[in-house]
Order: structure tokens, then sequence, then C-alpha cells
């Protein structure tokens, strides 16, 4: 070998290593960042980082930094954020790169997750929807995400139960569109509709839980209301009644980033006024409640009253109920690169209520993955699991409160036990409350999977493809049990009661979109195929009698019984966007559903929406424009199936037969009857129209936000289960289709800046929500289905009434006391006339502060506290004991009444006259307020944090309600179902609270 062909050689094997060394100093990673700001210096996060011609990219954090690495000093970065113009800057081989983002008034391209979780730039929607982020849901610290969205959403009318940890909350989207099936709105996460049932009624007087509280409000990124019928179609026959479409937080491309945040609630209840005047007894006579009992406080003063020669103390029957704690400690973790990105929460959640026993209690465990599998294929996978457990009190008239609140003042509570074991109280027939919690127990315990997956691929830059598949899956179990009292004459009993529930929902998207220099297209094509099981196992007991042994063996007698559903549905969807030049745009849906609960001819329904909006500001000359930044024009007319029954209604069924007092099975023999309410076999959907109109304003570049909406809806065909018929067909009812009622009304939503600096800014929002309805139809022959009453609103008020004359003066009898009329008659509306909610944020500095009212105006209560306080004298109203001469006419000459009657007569005899009962719920509430720092960043340049902040809030601090005489005239006692709405009873007081929560990221 020659010495040149060695030397040949030997170049040959270098060139490679030296082309490679080249290529590795040419493209060496330079490490580059900075941060991003708005033209007045305020920090931009969530800013969009990407280097042009790459994957490579970031997001900036919550002070607007950001950091990243590129190939070579003469790349390029491109900035872009909703609303502001995309930047482009070159590094220029600079370490730090600082940036200004322009606002981009023409642009307003802010993107929103719409129905199905398909993005939309907002500018183009034609329908009303409502945005509220995990942030702000976060001020509220409240245990579920509905409680949280209170007041914040126009349209929307949220409710709680009771002040027990974990109770129910309902949510009802432009009010009841069935007279008698399910009228929340349906609740999606990320794609998927996730069960919100109110479970956990066992015993009596119990509100039961909203299944949404199992959603950790801490790995929430937004909250969307789709609010009208246009917007919710293609979700099927649930998206009727509105949906509310949760999005949860994922992952980005930076660096790994753990964040970690620990709260601490301290709870005082709020209760109504009570009188402390008068002591125990009745007619002025004083009862001591232990070998004199009685239930009421219309005994002497307590000023004047004497006992062994000492002046009477005075007792509080509410130091029953102490101070509430409520922990909450969450530790998150997020990252990624170019290819994947991941997010893990894991939060504690620990409630003690302000009764002992009463506290919920819940583990969350959340994490979503996205990978990049290859170019043009993405995958998401993500899995949510909670355990939660709640023990709670009974509520209601057979639960300690009922006795509590009628304590008189004069009776020491303690202790609760004679010295020979039993019960010590002033009145009979009834649990000490003290004694009530230690011998009653309803213990609930969930575990639920919420697991979806997502695969999206794109063949071609104009074709997406999505599959998506979730489930909803959870079992619950509730230990029930009560002690034998004497008191009562009950022998004690337990019930075991297991369900389990499992729903899978299954969506095949098909998206394509077109553009040309003045129009874009979109078609969305789309399958679903949806299924829900349900099964139930209950054991009930009766008879204990060995104390402290809670196990269903050592009960006298057992009952059990199963009940299991099965509820099937698929569905085909289509969607048309047309837009010319962003100026007009047509959106046309349609769907076509088939369902396991109707009729077998009627089994398929179709459905679907029109809706167009017209963004006039474009046409506008600059010299209005100036003024009017944006301004857009909507209109929508849509028609929704629904299905709102239960499964099996058009079977008839057999139950477990009774027959002569004889229970079956009897004697080893099962026995079973024919189900007296007749299936119907014609069953078919119910139907709502609706019509909308929608303005959207911006003015003075964006600083003021105006959107209003009316609409219009009508609901036919509606469901009613149950509806009588003759008894000479041999049953007594059945489901029927032919209810209506209508809902009509108007939101308004205005977003202002009106301060807005380097230093300071100041951002409101408030919200006004109007809405009328109307009972237009039951059933023929049939005005009247309990507080359901043809020709007036919903779910109205209805029993005895004050007689009046034609004048609407109360007639008053001989006595002095009012009449009752003949006839029963409506006595109130539990709709509100309006609602409102005031929010206003400040930030100065490192320090911001919001605060946040909330407003009702009218919407009626039966306040069936009073009730009991009116009869037994312990309300504050019967403070007054002096004769008096009640307003009204005399039924002897017409004449205005002059017969004086005395308080004790007087009240007790009110009660039997159900509307005087009823309250006007007019309230403005200071629902929270936040007090929040941040550190400087500079501060913790060298340590290893990024962020820490301290916040110190309060909910509830303040309320005002002129005409209700109860504590908080926003809880319905007796749960989120349909027929007992804004009925205030004995359940647990809500609470006023103080929050210090301390968050760093690391």
């Amino acid at each position: 070998m020659t010495r040149n062909s060695t030397q040949s050689r030997i170049a040959l094997l270098l060139c490679p290593i030296a082309i490679i060394l080249a290529a590795q100093f040419a493209f060496a990673q330079i490490p580059v960042k900075g941060k991003v700001t708005d033209e007045t210096g305020v920090a931009l996060p969530g800013v969009n980082v990407v280097v042009l011609n790459t994957t490579t990219g970031t997001v900036t954090d919550a002070d607007g930094k950001y950091e990243l690495s590129v190939n070579n000093g003469s790349a390029v970065l491109v900035f872009s954020f909703i609303g502001y113009s995309t930047t482009r800057v070159p590094v220029e081989n600079r370490a730090v790169v600082d940036v200004v983002l322009n606002t981009d008034v023409k642009s307003l391209e802010e993107v929103v997750i719409t129905a199905l979780g398909v993005e939309r730039e907002k500018r183009e929607l034609t329908y009303s929807t409502q945005a509220v982020k995990g942030d702000e849901l976060m001020k509220a610290k409240e245990p579920s995400v509905l409680n949280s969205l209170t007041g914040k959403v126009a349209g929307v009318q949220i409710t709680s139960s009771s002040g027990t940890p974990g109770s129910s909350t309902r949510i009802v989207v432009r009010g009841a569109t069935s007279i008698f099936g399910d009228n929340q709105a349906l609740i999606v996460v990320d794609g998927v509709p996730v069960n919100n049932n109110e479970s956990g009624l066992l015993g009596e007087g119990y509100a039961g839980s909203s299944r949404v509280v199992d959603i950790d409000p801490a790995v929430i990124e937004n909250v969307n209301v789709l609010k009208g019928a246009a917007a919710t179609a293609l979700y099927g026959s649930a998206g009727a009644r509105g949906v509310v479409m949760i999005t949860t937080k994922g992952g980005s491309e930076r660096k790994p980033l753990i964040t970690f945040s620990s709260g601490v609630s301290f709870e005082k209840g709020i209760f109504p006024e009570r009188q402390t005047k008068y002591a125990q007894g009745t007619n002025g006579i004083y009862y001591n409640g232990e070998d004199q009992k009685i239930s009421a406080s219309w005994g002497p003063l307590m000023d004047t009253l004497m006992i062994d020669g000492k002046r009477a103390p005075k007792y509080d029957p509410y130091s029953f109920f102490k101070t509430g704690i409520t922990t909450n400690n969450t530790v998150s973790i997020s990252g990624g690169n170019n290819s994947s990105s991941y997010f893990i929460s894991y939060s504690y959640f620990d409630q003690k209520g302000i009764v002992k026993n009463s506290d919920f209690k819940r583990h969350s465990f959340f994490t979503k993955y996205t990978s990049t599998i290859r170019k043009n294929l993405t995958s998401t996978f993500q899995l949510q699991y909670t355990h939660s457990d709640q023990d709670r009190v009974p509520e209601g008239f057979n639960g300690p409160l009922f006795v509590l609140y009628g304590q008189p003042v004069s009776w020491n509570p303690n202790p609760y036990l004679n010295p020979d074991g039993s019960q010590r109280l002033y009145r009979y027939s009834r649990n000490n409350p003290q004694w009530v919690q230690n011998n009653y127990s309803n213990d609930l315990g969930v575990n639920r999977f919420i697991p979806v997956i997502t695969l999206n691929y794109t063949p071609f830059s104009w074709l997406s493809i999505t599959e998506r598949l979730g489930a909803d899956m959870y079992t619950e179990q509730i230990k029930f049990w009560e002690a034998p009292s004497a008191n009562l004459g009950t022998l004690g009993r337990i019930i075991d009661q297991n369900s389990n529930f499992r729903q899978f929902n299954n969506d095949l998207i098909i998206s394509a979109t077109k553009e040309t220099d003045n129009f874009s297209y979109n078609l969305l094509l789309g399958a679903n195929i949806y299924s829900t099981y349900t099964q139930t196992l209950n054991e009930t007991g009766s008879g204990l009698s060995i104390d402290g042994y809670h196990n269903i063996a050592g009960a006298a007698s057992i009952k059990s019984s199963e009940y299991h559903s099965l509820r099937r549905k698929v569905g085909s969807y289509a969607q048309a966007n047309i837009t010319y030049k962003h100026l007009l745009t047509l959106s046309l849906t349609g769907r076509y559903d088939g369902s396991s609960v109707l009729a077998k001819n009627k089994t398929y329904y179709p459905y679907g929406s029109v809706a167009a909006s017209f963004v006039f500001s474009e046409l506008l000359p600059a010299s209005i424009t100036n003024v009017l930044s944006f301004g857009k024009l909507r209109l929508s007319q849509a028609t929704v199936g629904n299905e709102n029954v239960d499964p099996y209604s058009i079977n008839t069924t057999y139950y477990s037969s009774n027959v002569n007092g004889i229970a079956f099975p009897f004697q080893g023999q099962a026995g079973f009857m024919i189900n007296k309410t007749i299936g119907n076999t014609a069953l078919h959907n119910e139907r709502l129209n609706e019509s909308e109109i929608g303005l959207e304003t911006k003015f003075f570049n964006n600083r003021i936000g105006l959107e209003a909406s009316y609409f219009y809806r009508k609901s036919i065909d509606g469901l009613i289960p149950g509806v009588a018929i003759a008894p000479s067909s041999g049953y007594t009812g059945t489901t029927v289709n032919s209810a209506s009622i209508e809902n009509k009304g108007i939101e308004i939503l205005l977003n202002a800046t009106p301060v807005k600096s380097q230093k300071f800014s100041w951002d409101l929002t408030f919200n006004f929500t109007r809405i009328r309805n109307k009972v237009l139809s039951i059933y023929p022959g049939t005005d009247q289905l309990g507080r359901i009453v043809k020709g007036q609103p919903y779910n109205i008020f209805y029993g005895t009434r004050y007689k009046r004359n034609e004048n609407g003066s109360i007639v008053i009898g001989t006595d002095g006391l009012p009449l009752p009329d003949d006839l029963p008659g409506v006595i109130g509306n539990a709709n509100p006339k309006w609602l409102a909610g005031l929010t206003n944020n400040f930030r100065y500095g490192q320090f911001t502060l919001s605060f946040f009212f909330d407003m009702k105006k009218g919407g009626d209560i039966q306040n069936d506290m009073d009730s009991y306080g009116y009869f037994y004298g312990s309300s504050k109203v019967t403070e007054n004991r002096a004769p008096r001469v009640i307003e009204g006419v005399s039924v002897a000459d017409n004449q205005p009444n002059t017969v004086s009657v005395g308080a004790q007569k007087y009240y007790q005899y009110i009660t039997s006259i159900q509307e005087s009962l009823i309250q006007d719920g007019t309230y403005i509430k200071l629902r929270s307020v936040s007090l929040g720092y941040e550190l400087n960043p500079a501060w913790l340049a060298r340590t290893p944090f990024k962020s820490a902040s301290i916040t110190i809030s309060g909910r509830n601090l303040w309320i005002y309600s002129p005409h209700f005489s109860g504590a908080d005239p926003e809880v319905s006692s007796l749960g989120a179902a349909n027929g007992v709405q804004s009925i205030y009873q004995f359940s647990t007081p809500t609470s006023r609270s103080g929050n210090c929560t301390l968050k760093f990221s690391f």
C-alpha cells in the first residue's frame, strides 16, 4: 500500500469526523431566556414562544418569563398570544431576549372550547358561551366546582342544599326545560360526559351529595358554559339542559415545574336569629324541662324569672355547633419537551363541619400525558381517581336540629344523659341532639375513576380524525345506622347499600378545513356510542339488640332489594361552518339519535340548529372603530330532542308483593305482583325549540366588553311519569308525552378594565340574568301536579292561603284571627326576578385584591323553620308578645278589624296557613374576598423556588336579606331535585369562613 493511498484513507476516515464536529459546532445549543410584557409593562403569562421553522418552543410562566435553547445565534423566535400581534425577534447571539407585544385589536383570536372539545375562535361563534378560568374558581375555596361558579355566569342559577360538608348543589341553565325530568346541566370533562347524580340519600332528611364534588378544582384549567340549544345540539339529548365544559390542565414544553399549595380555613356557622327574652313554658307559665316538659318557649320573661332565689341563667342553643376546619393540600408537577408533555397532581381535601361527626374527605389523583407518536399522530391519556368519604348527621324534621332550634334558652342542655343512662331532654317524643351525634351515623365512601384516551390523526393539513374514548366509573358504599331510642319507641336499624355505576362514551370525529382568499370552510362529522349502567344492592336490618354492634347480622329482621338499569344511546352528527372574510359566519348542525328508553318505533329522532353571526365592526370607518373596537350580531334557531325519562318506562314491571300484610318472599316462596303503573309503548322524545339573538361588543381598544343575549325556548311533548289514568283500566298511572313549558330571558355580561398601568390595574366583571317561565300544559284534564300548575311559573308554591276580599285585603274572623281561603291556591313563586354578580380584581405591584358580590332579586322561600318557631315561640319575631290587631277587614261587617288577639294564639294559629311561611328570598352577598401577595421573582433568584405567594380570603362575609328571617336564603334544604327547591328546613347552616393559602413552585 502506498503512502498516498494510506493518507487518502486516513483523510476519508477523518472527513466524517470533521463534518460531525463542524455540525455540532454550528448547531450547538444556545440557552436563551427573557420576559414578555404588554405595552404598559404588565407581564404576559401563557405566551407561545417558538423557534421559527422548528417544533422547539415553550410558554411564558406566571411572571411572563421563558427559557429555551436554540441551535445557533441566528435563530428567530416567534411570540404569539391571543389578542396580541404575533412578533418575530432574531436572537442575534443574545442570551436575554425581552419582548413587548402590541395589542392586535382586529385579530381578537380568542380560542374557546366548544361542544365535543372542539377549539374555535370566539369571534366566529354563533351562540352564547361564557368561560371562567380555573384560578378564578380557586378563589372561592369551595370543595365543588359548581359552588365556585355561583353568581359568575349569566343565565345560570346554582343553589346549595345545606352547610353539611359535601352536600349537593343544583345547577340550571336558562331555566327548567322538563316538567319532571332532569333539569340540571350536563357536566363534561375534556369532551367526555360525567355523572352528576345526587347520591347518599339514606335514612330520613338527607339532601345527599352531587357527584361532581369528586372532581378536584385544582386540576381545572377553565370552565366554559354552553347555554343555548345551538351551542349544545352536538351533545345529544342531555345537552338540551345546557353543558358545563370542564377543561383540565396539561403539561407544557419546558423543564419540570413542581407546584405545592397548602390552605387552611376556619368556619363559623351562620344562624337564624331567635328570641332570647322568654323562657320555656306556655301562656307565661314556666316549665323547667325536667319534671315539667313542653316544647314551647311561651313562658315568662327571663329577666324576671327566679329559680331557687336566683335569676335564671340563659343558655345558648347554638353552643351545640363548633368551629369547622378545612385543610386543602395540593402538589403537582408538569413539564415536557417538543414531543410530549405531562401533568400530574395529587390533592387531599379535609373538611370538618360545624356539627360534630360531619366531615368530607377527598383524595384526588390526576395525570395527563400527551405524546407525539408520529409527525401527524398524537395521543393523550388522562386518568382521574378520587376516593372520598363523607360522614353526616341527620337533617330535616327527624334530625337533631329540629329539636335544637326550638330549645328554650332557660334549659341547660348539659348533661345530655340522666344518671341511669337515659336521654335527658326538655320535651317528649324526640331525641336529644347530643345523643343523636353519638348514636346515628351515615358514612358514604366513593371510589371513582374517569379515564380518557384521545387519539388525533392528521393525514393532511386540512383533515383531522379524532377518536375519544372515555369512561366514568364509581362504586359507592353507604353505611347507615341508628341506635334504638326509648324516646321515639324505635328499635334501631342498619342500612348497607352498595352502588355500582359505569358510563362509557365513545366519539369518532372527522374534521375537514378549507381556506380560500375570502372563505373558510369547516365540516365536522361524528358518531357517538353512549351507555350507562347502574346497580344498587340494599340491605335493611331492623331491631338492634347489641349495643355498639353495627353489623347487619345483629338485626332482628333483614330485608334485601336490588335495582339495576341499563341505558344505551347511539348518535351520528354533523356540523358545517362557513365564514366569509372573518365577517359572516353560518353554522349548521344536525344530529340523529337512537335511545333504548323510547318506544321501538320512536327510538330514533333527528334535531339540529342553524345559526349565523355578523361582525359588523369590520365595515365601520376608523372614526367609529377607535371607540367601537369590535361588534358582532348573532342569530340562532335550534331544536333539540331529549329522552328525559327513566329506563323501562315503556315496560310494565313487577314488584315483590305484600298481600294482606304478608310480605313475600314468604316461607321460601317468592311472590310478585304487576305494577299499577303501566308502561307506555308509544313514548317518544321531548323536544326543545329555541330562538336566540345576541350582541357582542368591545370598546376603547378592548377596555370594555359588553355581551347581551335574548332567548325564547319552548319544550313540547314533555315526559310526565305516573300520570293518573282511569282505574277501570286496571292501572293507576302511566308515563305520557304531554307537557309544555316556556322560558324567555335576557343575559348581560360586562367586562371592563377601568385602570391599567404598569403597577396598577383594575378589572371588573358584571353579569345579569332575567328569566320568565310558564307551564303551558300538563295533561288533558289535569291543570296541577304538586307544585306544577298550568298557566303559572315552573315550581311555584301551592297551598292554603289567606282569605281575601275583592280588594285584596285579608278577611279577619270575629275572633281577630285571619281566615283561610276555602280553596288552596298559588302562594309563592320560587323563581327569582333576576340574578346578578359583580367581580372586582385589583393588582398593585405584587399585591392582588379581589371581591365578589352575588345578588338575587325575588324568588320566594318556604320557611319551615318559622313554622316551627312561630308555634313554639322560638323565632325572633315572637319576642314581641304584646296583643295585636291584625290588619284586614272583619268578616262581620267588612270594616277594618278592631279585635285584638294575643301573640301566642296568633302565631300558633297562622302556622296552619301555609302562605304565612312564604318569604321573599332577595339577597346581596359578599360571597368572597381575596388578598394575595406574590414574592418578587428577583428575591428568589438564588433560591430553588421560581415563585411563592400567600393568599388570605374570606367567604360569605356579609349577607343582606331584608325579607327573609332565616340565616342564608340561598339554601334549599331538601337537595337538588325538582320539586323540593326553595324549601328552608332544619339543615346544617352554611358557614362564614376565613382562609389562608401558601403556594410556591420550583
